[in-house]
């Protein structure tokens, strides 16, 4: 598959035109001043800039005909523009207005990737560097702080992410462009991905099927990578943070180079933790773990295509904790039982440019190499899981102000085992679906709208001796779904926007839920499949409100989601193997709830922010129950001073949070209550200059009162063992 993608990269590399179409222009803000720091993006030929000191910019190399240019800038509203180049120079003057808020950003993971403000979906979109500066230790715990998000944690190592209640197999996550493969519906399985190298993530709460096909019956997350440096320019930078609680440390390097049609990106991680310390200053046992990461790329774009080739490696040794709070250590040496993780991914993003349409070809290759070892390093479960996937989109030409898409998405997956245990057969997964969608704007109103066919097929070997622990048989499913999907946005005054949006979605069922029939190490529990699952099928409704003027603006995002045929594991109240037995089962669920907030900027207290969110999700079956795992409602308030001090300090902050969870009364049958909790956060930073040496510099107080609680979605929760407790981080960002 490597030779495959390499050569379909070559073979695009031979159409080498050249061009001298350009676009110039001067940024001014609403006062006639010229505007520094304006950054100009050309998204589609992965072209970017930024303007001087007298507000001049320059994009070269353009084809001609239709292109979309996008201008933001801190503090400002961000502007999109199409215009059409039919000269060797064209001039494009833009005058930018001022905003308190954040700048409205381009929406990559809907289909026509329009700014936030034109999105007929809210979409939440968070930048990386945002939730590294709230000092969080990993890219879940970041994604968690998120309106609507939340994780299942293991210790501070492992973290699933759930969106409005859902998680597993029901929340997809895409990097590079492409899907990630890597047994997500374990337990004990975390996103496999590291925050370097990572720009920004966008979250879809609710039914993406009609874009991604199965598994985003609940949602998205969607990883944005790191930019590459703008034309002509090479940019090194290092990054190091350090953690109180664990003893962690994280190091990062990178370095980018842009030429005028070829760019170039490198970076490296490696990080490493002790176990981590609950408030009465003992360590959880073996829930240390050590990180290795490493992405690269190559880019190259010209008149007809532009094509960009990525590599990510993440290696993880993980401890799997077994016996709470015992040994106390400060090794960072992961003790047995332990997991030993490789992840590779390989994608090949193209876009072709013909005169009025363009074509977009993604290619994925995702080699999962997973492994739990006990004494003496042997690897009692040991999996392989590769995957190829295809997407496929043909934006059609623009008629008036519609715009059409038709695709076509696939997947081929393989699973084998090498280990003493079987969890799931050695299986193979095929994937095919195809999808059209259309989107008419006018005025400020846009509606939106598409349909999807799906096919999923699955082929597993039979194992052992049947009726034993670890046997299985032969088994072939096919599941089909069509979906569809209907949104509309609109102002129904200046500064009001009303978004409504209607949609489908589908999970075709795993094959840990499929088959089944032994004990799952990561739950402690003797799981039998179900061979007989049908395909869960749900539709949600979204309704979402938004206010904005200069000092003040709110939200509100509510849904109603419906589910048939909701899967999960219930206990049935038999032992095997002196473990208590859970069957797959399925029943019709309802999930409804939704996020609210306020951000004000009280004029002229132009330093000053306040901010507060709260999310709410509620789950049941038919019958009245409560599905399992839902998470606690969850209230954030932020106050935010942004300062500068004299010469020596810019983009200064200081950020105090009080975040309350509430008691958690909403459990299953065989859940427990959990109590509710506060914690309080503290942030300080900003760009420190010493003569000539620039570079970043936070710190943050994480649970500074040393709060010491269990989350109910922790799956320590159980063994009566807290989270983690006061922890102090020092982050150094210093770029060349």
């Amino acid at each position: 598959m490597k030779i495959y993608i390499s050569t379909l990269f070559l073979l695009g590399f031979s159409i080498l035109l050249h061009a001298q179409n350009n676009i110039t222009g001067i940024i001014k803000d609403n006062k006639n001043q010229p505007l520094k720091g304006v950054t100009i993006l050309v998204s589609t030929f992965q072209k970017s800039t930024t303007s001087n000191e007298k507000g001049k910019y320059s994009i070269d190399n353009l084809p001609i005909g239709s292109i979309k240019i996008d201008f933001s800038c801190i503090g400002f509203i961000s502007q999109s523009r199409t215009i059409i180049i039919d000269k060797k120079e064209t001039f494009l003057n833009i005058t930018l207005e001022e905003s308190t808020f954040i700048m409205d950003e381009i929406i990559i993971s809907t289909a026509f990737h329009k700014l936030q403000s034109q999105n007929v979906m809210k979409v939440d979109h968070e930048s990386l560097k945002s939730m590294q500066l709230k000092g969080t230790a990993t890219l879940i715990e970041g994604l968690a702080t998120i309106p609507g998000v939340s994780q299942i944690s293991t210790g501070v190592s492992i973290g699933k992410p759930v969106i409005r209640g859902l998680s597993g197999n029901r929340v997809l996550v895409y990097s590079q462009g492409v899907r990630i493969e890597n047994q997500q519906f374990g337990e004990e399985h975390g996103l496999g991905l590291n925050d370097a190298g990572i720009q920004s993530v966008e979250v879809i709460k609710g039914p993406a099927s009609l874009l991604y096909g199965s598994d985003a019956l609940g949602g998205v997350l969607y990883f944005n990578p790191e930019k590459f440096a703008d034309a002509h320019k090479l940019t090194n930078d290092f990054s190091q943070k350090f953690f109180s609680n664990t003893l962690g440390s994280s190091t990062t390097l990178g370095v980018k180079k842009t030429l005028e049609n070829w760019k170039f990106i490198a970076r490296g991680s490696f990080n490493a933790h002790a176990d981590y310390t609950i408030p009465t200053g003992e360590r959880v046992t073996n829930t240390r773990y050590n990180e290795t990461d490493f992405k690269t790329g190559i880019g190259y774009s010209n008149l007809r295509f532009s094509s960009i080739l990525r590599y990510n490696f993440n290696k993880l040794d993980l401890g799997m904790p077994e016996n709470g709070i015992a040994e106390q250590t400060t090794t960072k040496k992961t003790a047995f039982p332990s997991q030993a993780i490789a992840n590779n991914l390989w994608s090949l993003n193209n876009t072709f440019f013909f005169k009025t349409s363009k074509l977009d070809l993604d290619l994925g290759y995702i080699s999962n190499n997973r492994s739990e070892l006990s004494e003496g390093n042997i690897a009692v479960l040991h999996m392989k899981l590769n995957t190829v996937n295809y997407n496929l989109k043909y934006h059609l030409p623009k008629i008036g102000k519609f715009e059409t898409i038709l695709g076509a998405q696939g997947m081929h997956q393989t699973n084998k085992n090498f280990g003493e245990e079987f969890l799931i057969p050695n299986a193979t997964t095929n994937d095919f679906g195809f999808f059209g969608t259309g989107n008419y704007e006018w005025n400020s109103n846009v509606i939106q709208a598409g349909l999807r066919f799906d096919n999923r097929n699955i082929n597993s070997q039979s194992h052992g001796i049947l009726g034993e622990e670890g046997s299985f048989d032969d088994l072939t499913k096919s599941f089909k779904s069509t979906n569809a999907s209907l949104g509309f946005k609109t102002k129904i005054k200046q500064n009001i926007i009303v978004r409504m949006n209607v949609a489908s979605g589908f999970r075709a069922p795993n094959l840990a839920e499929l088959t089944s029939n032994g004990v799952h190490e990561g739950t402690n529990r003797y799981e039998i499949g179900n061979s007989n699952l049908k395909t869960e099928q749900n539709i949600q409704t979204d309704l979402n409100f938004e206010y904005k003027n200069s000092h003040f603006e709110w939200f509100v995002n509510g849904f109603y989601n419906h589910i048939n045929n909701y899967i999960y594991a219930a206990p049935s109240g038999n032992l095997l193997n002196d473990f208590e037995v859970y069957d797959y089962i399925q029943n019709n669920a309802t999930l409804y709830g939704g996020e609210c907030g306020v951000h004000f900027h009280p004029h002229p207290f132009d330093w000053l922010h306040f901010e507060s969110n709260f999310d709410t999700v509620t789950g049941q079956k038919d019958n009245g129950d409560f599905l399992p795992l839902l998470p606690a409602n969850n209230w954030t308030n932020t106050i935010r001073s942004e300062f500068t001090i004299k010469n020596w300090l810019s983009e200064g902050f200081a950020a105090l949070t009080v975040a309350p969870t509430f008691d958690q009364n909403k459990v299953s049958g065989f859940e427990t209550k959990s109590n509710g909790y506060t914690l309080v956060n503290l942030g300080l930073g900003g760009k420190v200059k010493l003569g000539k040496t620039v570079f970043e510099l936070h710190i943050n107080g994480n649970n500074l009162l040393n709060k010491s609680y269990i989350a109910h979605l922790s799956r320590f929760k159980n063994d009566g063992i807290p989270n983690i407790g006061r922890t102090i981080v020092l982050g150094l960002n210093f770029k060349v």
